[in-house]
C-alpha cells in the first residue's frame, strides 16, 4: 500500500522543526485542496499525508509556513522573509510506493529529496 509522508528539518538550528503548518495540494487541470496539517516533535506528521486509495499518480505541491515558525523561534527575518513559504512540488508516478518527502530548510535556503 503507497503511502506519502514528510519532515521538517531546521538546519539553521540543527534540530527537527516542530509546529510547521503545511499544505498538501493535488495539481491538474486546477489545484485541488487536500489537507493541512502540523508537525510534532520531531518534525514529522504524525499520520501519513496519504495512503492507500486516496495516493493516486500525478503532481503534488507540499506548502510549508515557514516564516512563523523561524518567527516563533526568534529568528531575525527580513520583511518580507526571504523564504516565507517553502513549496515543494513533485510527482507521483507509482502510488503503490512509499513517498517520503523531507524539507530541509533554514531562514535562507531549502531543499529536498526522495526519501524512504
Amino acid at each position: 500500500m503507497g503511502r506519502l509522508s514528510t519532515h521538517v528539518l531546521d538546519t539553521a538550528n540543527g534540530k527537527p522543526a516542530a509546529g510547521v503548518t503545511l499544505h498538501l495540494y493535488r495539481l491538474g487541470d486546477s489545484r485541488a485542496y487536500l489537507l493541512t496539517t502540523v508537525t510534532n516533535a520531531d518534525g514529522r506528521c504524525s499520520a501519513p499525508l496519504l495512503e492507500g486509495p486516496a495516493l493516486t499518480a500525478g503532481v503534488y505541491e507540499l506548502v510549508f509556513e515557514m516564516a512563523d515558525y523561524f518567527s516563533r523561534q526568534g529568528t531575525t527575518q527580513p520583511d518580507p522573509p526571504f523564504v516565507g513559504e517553502a513549496i515543494l512540488r513533485f510527482g507521483i508516478a507509482h502510488p503503490d510506493q512509499h513517498y517520503h518527502v523531507p524539507l530541509l530548510v533554514s531562514p535562507w535556503s531549502y531543499t529536498t529529496y526522495r526519501g524512504s
